[in-house]
């Protein structure tokens, strides 16, 4: 009788042996994912490095001047030159922007849709920035005899570009401004 126990477990390893060959043969399909997986990621490097290899839109920023006062506040403005290196328009889906001085927010805000950037050439977009009365009044205070206010303006330019998708473009630019003393205004 143990002769026909040990018949049952050699025959149970054996067929766990041929379970395994049909498996390393193909036959469940678990080795064929590894070189599709392979070829996959492969490609998307190659169409990332692609993509980062390709001329991209640039930007530039001019300083901010001052452009007029009235009694919501003071309104300045800057332009932003944005060049296209493809030969068609690409839209631009928002511009936003953050004035700072002295490491405090005075203004910040978002022009939705400002337009196109023109094929192979370069567009220039006026940046209007309204500074509220409150916060002229306090720069006043803190100003010296000069009237020179220090800045920052951070600007994010946001186009789609065909195939990548949405493209962020950061700009800044820093510098120093003299307000319009009342002498000035008036």
């Amino acid at each position: 009788m143990g002769t026909g126990e040990d018949d049952d477990a050699t025959t149970a390893e054996q067929g766990g042996e041929d379970d395994e060959q049909t498996r390393d043969a193909g036959g469940g399909g678990g080795g064929g994912g590894g070189v599709m997986a392979s070829l996959v990621g492969k490609a998307k490097g190659f169409v990332t490095e692609k993509i980062a290899q390709m001329p991209k839109p640039e930007a530039s920023l001019e300083r901010v001047s001052f452009k007029s006062i009235s009694r919501e506040g003071v309104a300045l403005h800057s332009h932003v030159d944005v060049s296209n290196p493809y030969s068609y328009r690409i839209p631009i889906c928002e511009l936003t922007y953050t004035f700072k001085s002295d490491g405090n927010v005075i203004a910040s805000g978002t022009m939705p849709d400002p337009g196109w950037i023109g094929a192979s050439g370069t567009t220039k977009l006026e940046l209007p920035v309204n500074v509220p009365y409150d916060f002229v009044m306090s720069l006043m205070k803190d100003l010296s005899g000069d009237w020179d206010i220090d800045y920052v303006l951070e600007v994010e330019i946001t186009i789609d570009l065909p195939v990548v998708g949405t493209f962020t473009i950061p700009v800044s630019t820093e510098g120093e401004m003299k307000l319009p003393t009342f002498r000035d205004l008036f």
